[in-house]
């Protein structure tokens, strides 16, 4: 046994050696060639150091930009030109594909309604949470058990709100779940709550929202934060009540704040792929983009429709980050 066990590190060495010793070398070599260029740096005029100085910066960053995200987006864009195996060209047939398969279609659909319901949901009950617990003493401590989740990985996340939606049909058997423990407490009979289409899928959209509740409860209270007391207390001095206050003086002041929650929350909700995964693997009907293009390339080995679900997603975050950025620069702009 302890041969054995000697002959598989041995091997088990083999294997990584060679790769470590080439990520050593790659660094080691990063690393002298950015001391010589200092070196040299400090050896030439100052004209040619202000050449250098874009040297330095800026070619190491525009190789990564290239290596890690426009040559791995180029090739995904035509890949999704490709059939199944990349091997002949095929058009828009893999775009057709993924808009008249029903399926797909059930995907697409699935996908918008996270898009819509969680960064809506989110950002209105961090909104809430954060203005009431604003002038809180105990805030702070509010807050942490709110933000918690956010700790939380989306597979750790996704384990604990399982066991919260475990259903038990035997009556002999003690039942685990929290939600089905509830419905039986209150003398209803529980379905079996990740099989029931379309409650299965709002089941899974509520992991996402309970993660995501902290984040958009953080930045909106810092941004309530910067509100001048000034503007507050005139409002109550005007006789505003507190809801009138909330609508009419918060929200508009903070207006940049709840759009990068939700453009960010967006985001974050269109990739959504762990939540899916570990609860229902995309099964009874609760698939979404990301998890399709994960099962289209590497179980069913179809390069082509998987590359086309990716550029579908791509294009879907996109107008986002636009967007995003259109309403910095108009925030800059009235500053």
């Amino acid at each position: 046994m302890h041969v054995i066990d000697l002959v598989a590190r041995k091997t088990t060495w083999e294997i990584i050696a060679p790769n470590l010793i080439t990520l050593i070398s790659g660094l080691v070599a990063f690393a002298a060639l950015v001391v010589l260029i200092f070196l040299l740096a400090e050896r030439t005029s100052v004209k040619a150091q202000e050449w250098v100085k874009y040297l330095v910066f800026l070619v190491p960053a525009l190789a990564l930009l290239i290596i890690g995200l426009i040559y791995p987006a180029a090739r995904t864009i035509l890949l999704s030109f490709m059939n199944a195996n990349s091997e002949e060209f095929v058009g828009v047939e893999n775009y057709i594909w993924a808009f008249t398969r029903p399926e797909i279609l059930q995907v697409l659909l699935n996908t918008a309604i996270w898009v819509f319901v969680v960064p809506t949901v989110s950002t209105f009950i961090g909104l809430v949470i954060a203005y009431l617990t604003d002038r809180m003493k105990s805030a702070a401590v509010v807050k942490s058990l709110i933000f918690m989740p956010m700790a939380i990985s989306m597979v750790g996340a996704s384990i604990i709100w399982k066991f919260v939606y475990d259903y038990e049909p035997s009556a002999k058997k003690v039942d685990i779940g929290l939600l089905s423990a509830i419905s039986k407490g209150l003398g209803m009979e529980p379905p079996n709550w990740l099989l029931e289409n379309p409650l299965n899928t709002f089941l899974l959209i509520a992991v996402m929202i309970w993660i995501q509740t902290g984040f958009a409860m953080v930045v909106l209270s810092a941004a309530m934060k910067n509100i001048p007391d000034e503007v507050v207390e005139a409002s109550m001095l005007d006789g505003a009540s507190q809801l009138k206050r909330f609508i009419q003086i918060t929200i508009p002041m903070i207006r940049a704040s709840i759009v990068v929650v939700l453009t960010t929350i967006t985001i974050g909700t269109l990739k959504v792929f762990d939540i899916v995964r570990t609860m229902t693997g995309g099964n009874f009907q609760t698939n979404v983009i990301a998890n399709e293009m994960y099962t289209q390339t590497f179980r069913s080995l179809n390069y082509g429709t998987g590359s086309a679900l990716a550029v579908i997603l791509f294009l879907g975050v996109v107008p986002i980050i636009l967007y995003n950025i259109k309403q910095l620069r108009l925030e800059r702009t009235e500053r």
